[in-house]
């Protein structure tokens, strides 16, 4: 048969063509890989091509890391069927439909293309979904019909299930920012919108909980400190010298620094360089780290630096702006979103702190541990890596003093921050005594930050550090 086309008509299926020859059963073959020739029996299902939506940022192609699912499961809408990773953050994609799935388009490792085809999910048709992609062997309906919600004389885009999730939670649309592609509403920006209204941390994606650190009745007793362990190891099998190279693609965070750092090279680069005393400092950690573990929270030294840095920033604001393409203007930002690079297996990321100018020590230090159990967890979301304004570096956990760190752009200045050493230092009276020096290397784009600026920052900064008490005059 020459089949022109196939048209579904309640459970009968009429075929037009031109040419008609004689066949036998074998004769029956699929045309074309989705339009499926069947019994009345099955007739009311309908294949849907679940594309990769718009996930923001620019980003166009991702990379598959892990299926949730496979050919033959059943998924309900919100079940989460894959985790992507573009250059800048990983992401999970969830369902939108009730089905079976028919059809993965890609392998692990493959590159996905935002707005291809993901999976195909066989739905049931009498149940009168109304998907948001298009229906094999059925025409498609047009994105306005049902993506779409009248609300107070306006649309608003949004996916059936998105809307469902919505009308749950009592969630008005209206009251939701849109990220998606034309200010579209994702179910990321229903559950951050509900989120913020409950003060709840939602995870990402279902893989292992995070779990926050035991109060310290609960703690296990460490093993005591070896200081022979800090001493690199040498690696203990033979290194292989025979071999062939390779070459493998640049992806992932790794592609992303690429595109970070060539735009890096346009900005001259202001360097400045200071020790800091954190004596005091020192001392006033070790008594709240006992009260920050009863609530559950680890404690270090970064939430004083990152806050500190944003009384500073108060003062000198424009440190925390940013410089549009052509050099005409700057846009001081009102939010201190203060980045912090932490270094993972998927390579350096630099997730941010939010709006550290209206925390506390303690709020920072919570945010922080979140923040660093995703990294670790190779969790973390696309809101929490974008938006920065100042970003601090704290190089000192893996060693070193000095540093020279790349500005990280639209952001116009950043800090690396070396490790902490006991060293000899004169007090007033010329007498010897134990310090804990800290050193500082700042990185500042000299097109609209002078050399004085950078120093008095970083005096005003120190300042705060050597004399924690003097926080207490300025904290909101």
């Amino acid at each position: 048969v020459c089949t022109h086309r196939v048209r579904s008509c309640s459970s009968i299926r009429f075929i037009k063509s031109k040419y008609v020859c004689v066949f036998d059963k074998s004769a029956l073959k699929f045309s074309h890989q989705q339009r499926l020739f069947r019994t009345s029996a099955v007739s009311c299902g309908q294949i849907v091509q679940f594309k990769l939506s718009d996930i923001g940022e620019g980003i166009t192609e991702v990379t598959v890391k892990e299926w949730y699912i496979k050919e033959g499961d059943s998924v309900s809408q919100f079940d989460s069927i894959c985790e992507v990773q573009s250059d800048k953050a990983s992401v999970t994609i969830t369902s939108r439909y009730d089905g079976i799935i028919r059809k993965l388009h890609y392998s692990i490792d493959d590159i996905a293309f935002v707005g291809k085809p993901l999976v195909d999910i066989e739905i049931d048709a009498s149940k009168g979904v109304a998907p948001e992609e298009d229906v094999v062997e059925t025409p498609p309906m047009s994105h306005e019909e049902h993506t779409h919600q009248e609300i107070k004389g306006h649309k608003t885009l949004a996916t059936p299930a998105v809307r469902r999730l919505a009308m749950e939670n009592n969630i008005k649309l209206s009251e939701v920012v849109g990220t998606g592609k034309d200010n579209r509403i994702l179910k990321e920006d229903i559950l951050n919108y509900l989120a913020k209204q409950t003060g709840a941390i939602l995870p990402p994606s279902p893989k292992a909980e995070i779990v926050p650190p035991l109060r310290k009745t609960e703690t296990v007793p460490a093993a005591p400190k070896d200081k022979a362990r800090k001493i690199p190891v040498p690696v203990s099998r033979p290194i292989a010298f025979a071999g062939k190279d390779r070459t493998e693609p640049v992806t992932g965070f790794q592609k992303a620094m690429v595109k970070t750092m060539s735009a890096a090279l346009k900005i001259p680069h202001f360097g400045y360089c200071d020790e800091i005393d954190l004596t005091q400092l020192v001392q006033l950690r070790e008594e709240l780290k006992p009260l920050a573990e009863l609530r559950g929270v680890k404690l270090s030294f970064m939430p004083f630096f990152i806050k500190a840095a944003s009384l500073g920033l108060l003062q000198y604001p424009v440190l925390n702006a940013s410089l549009d393409e052509n050099c005409q203007n700057v846009t001081y930002k009102a939010s201190h979103n203060i980045g912090v690079a932490m270094d993972t297996e998927q390579g350096l990321i630099v997730p941010n702190v939010k709006n550290v100018q209206v925390c506390s020590v303690f709020d920072i230090a919570v945010e922080l541990n979140r923040l660093q159990s995703l990294g670790s967890a190779g969790q973390l979301g696309t809101s929490d890596l974008t938006g920065g304004t100042f970003t601090l570096s704290n190089i000192g956990t893996i060693g070193g003093t000095y540093a020279k760190p790349v500005i990280l752009p639209p952001e116009v200045a950043i800090g690396a921050l070396g490790k902490i050493q006991v060293l000899p230092r004169f007090n007033g009276k010329g007498e010897v005594f134990k310090a804990q020096i800290m050193n500082v290397s700042w990185s500042a784009d000299h097109r609209i930050i002078d050399g004085a600026t950078m120093a008095r920052f970083s005096n005003l900064w120190k300042s705060y550090l050597e004399n924690p008490a003097s926080m207490l005059l300025d904290l909101k």
